[in-house]
């Protein structure tokens, strides 16, 4: 995908479009993504109770070959979501900072160091059938790092071009019956033999929209 912008610097642009870091709070937000967006009936209930605050680090990593989005496959051992594609990231601990959170997450899931991530802004906050609300902070990553994956929290550390993320040519919709019977529709992306689906998918969704301010069809 062509980038606009793409003439000029790159990292400014896609920073203006962000909010600021500090522009959040989980608690007073404006708009946000679901899984529920796409699922008609199925949704949130007030008996649920409060939403747990979380973050994840969308990564943007400097290739020459251009921009690349470090993604994980979750632990088969872990008790939910059990395989799945995910951002680093996690529940956020008290007394943090939204970025502080991601880039905790961000070290101990696959060692990623803080030095190397120069954060940009914040994305659209998503909320998860789980009771999470999660807020994807973007940071480039420069080039020389080293990853190693926690493997009580991820079996497979590897990049996708954001190119292909923010195309909405590559963008799917599918659908997936609960136990409860009822059907739940999703946004997925297929990249390679990778099935990237669910709240990750949301997410980028919701930062292609953030970017260029415009639904995918």
């Amino acid at each position: 995908m062509n980038f606009r912008g793409r003439g000029g610097d790159l990292r400014n642009w896609i920073g203006e479009y962000l909010d600021p870091l500090e522009a959040r709070e989980p608690a007073h937000v404006g708009k946000i993504a679901s899984d529920f967006d796409l699922s008609g009936a199925f949704g949130p209930t007030e008996a649920e109770g409060p939403l747990k605050p979380a973050a994840v680090l969308i990564g943007l990593v400097e290739r020459e070959a251009g921009l690349h989005v470090i993604l994980t496959r979750r632990a088969d051992t872990l008790r939910r979501h059990t395989g799945q594609i995910a951002l680093p990231g996690g529940r956020r601990d008290p007394g943090e900072t939204l970025w502080q959170t991601a880039l905790r997450e961000a070290h101990e899931e696959i060692g990623l160091e803080p030095q190397f991530v120069s954060l940009v802004g914040l994305s659209t906050p998503y909320r998860t059938g789980t009771g999470y609300l999660i807020t994807p902070v973007v940071g480039f990553v420069r080039p020389g790092f080293t990853l190693a994956a926690n493997p009580d929290e991820v079996a497979d550390i590897f990049e996708t071009p954001f190119g292909f993320l923010m195309d909405p040519a590559n963008l799917e919709e599918h659908e997936r019956e609960l136990p409860s019977g009822e059907t739940r529709r999703f946004y997925a992306f297929t990249h390679q033999d990778r099935f990237i689906w669910g709240a990750t998918a949301g997410m980028l969704r919701a930062l292609y929209d953030h970017l260029y301010g415009a639904a995918i069809a």
